[in-house]
């Protein structure tokens, strides 16, 4: 049996500061929503692509410290990296060369004070 990573939950205090911080940063729209107790804002979700949501709930704690998501950019990564910044998060790792055949990645901390990361080829 294989193991495939299918689902993320980044945790938030105030889901809709996240979902508005998330929107600004990745130029997409996240829309919170409510599911009995836990309130959930979706990233978007083409078909065969593992993604997940923002999610507020007493249990789900945000923390500069937990596994960290990588969310990969097709477009300029420069660009991004400047919104997170004009958004109000902290980019903690500037645009960094990992290799030739991995590419490059930044790391910032969110609205929510997650540690996050983002990663292209270009």
């Amino acid at each position: 049996m294989s193991y495939v990573i299918s689902w993320f939950e980044i945790p938030t205090t105030n889901l809709a500061r996240a979902a508005a911080f998330y929107s600004q940063v990745l130029n997409a729209k996240i829309e919170p929503t409510e599911f009995g107790d836990m309130k959930m804002a979706f990233f978007p979700n083409p078909p065969n692509v593992v993604s997940g949501a923002l999610v507020e709930h007493p249990d789900a704690k945000p923390t500069p410290d937990g596994t960290m998501v990588y969310f990969y950019r097709h477009d300029d990564l420069d660009a991004t990296i400047e919104r997170v910044t004009a958004a109000g998060g902290t980019v903690i790792m500037p645009r960094t060369k990992i290799n030739d055949d991995v590419g490059y990645m930044a790391i910032f901390i969110d609205s929510e004070g997650n540690r996050v990361a983002l990663h292209t080829m270009q």
